[in-house]
């Protein structure tokens, strides 16, 4: 009971909107679940990709323009081609789509934070 005399709980004055209180949204966990699937198939799109000759959009565009040819990287990436230097293309595949996941999920759920408390200040 609160000093009000109501009661805490599900329906009481701490209840978020769904009925639970505290903790993450009740889509939460599917929610992960799904990222989950997503990243373990991650191999297996990228084999999908090589066995049906799928390119990058504007890796076409470059090579059609004559630019690919022209160009020099400034920067080669710390997993070009959604791999990782060093593991076999499946293990390297999935590294990068764990790390790819979890780093926009991060960013992602820092901007979810800052946009409900405001303009993230206490």
């Amino acid at each position: 009971m609160t000093e009000s005399g109501t009661p805490d709980g599900p329906d009481g004055p701490d209840a978020s909107p769904g009925g639970r209180t505290g903790g993450p949204p009740d889509w939460f966990r599917s929610a992960l679940l799904v990222l989950l699937a997503l990243v373990v198939l991650a191999p297996v799109f990228g084999w999908a990709a090589g066995q049906v000759g799928y390119a990058e959009p504007m890796e076409n565009a470059a090579e059609a323009t004559g630019a690919a040819d022209q160009a020099d990287a400034l920067h080669h990436g710390l997993m070009p081609d959604y791999s990782v230097p060093g593991l076999g293309s499946a293990a390297g595949t999935l590294v990068a789509a764990l790390a790819g996941t979890a780093l926009t999920l991060a960013v992602a759920t820092g901007f979810g934070r800052l946009l409900a408390n405001g303009n993230g200040a206490d």
